[in-house]
């Protein structure tokens, strides 16, 4: 798969949309990745795990939607591949890191 750049959304508490630029190789890569780094910052407010993340993806330019309870059920998923394993080990890491969540809430449904 190839790199790819992203530019990653959420809408905070305050209903203010925040946005980062990530380069990814997968949809999930480029929405933890987004997640990690909004949660990070100062002006966004707490990422609940029903929140929306948008990714778009460009070139040519897609928009994705996506849950962070289905990031957080997507890293917890078996990989395909070895290296798919090591990339989800290394992403359910940063997105705990970000948002913390119980295993059990991991697996409801947004």
């Amino acid at each position: 798969m190839a790199f790819r750049a992203c530019t990653v959304s959420v809408v905070g508490p305050t209903r203010v949309r925040h946005s980062v630029e990530v380069t990814a190789e997968s949809l999930y890569e480029a929405a933890v990745l987004g997640v990690k780094l909004l949660a990070q910052d100062g002006w966004v407010g707490a990422i609940a795990p029903g929140t929306q993340v948008e990714v778009q993806v460009r070139p040519p330019a897609m928009l994705h939607v996506v849950t962070v309870s289905e990031l957080h059920r997507w890293v917890e998923a078996v990989g395909l591949s070895p290296d798919e394993t090591l990339r989800k080990r290394k992403l359910r890491a940063l997105l705990q890191s970000a948002i913390p969540s119980s295993p059990s809430a991991s697996r409801r449904s947004p």
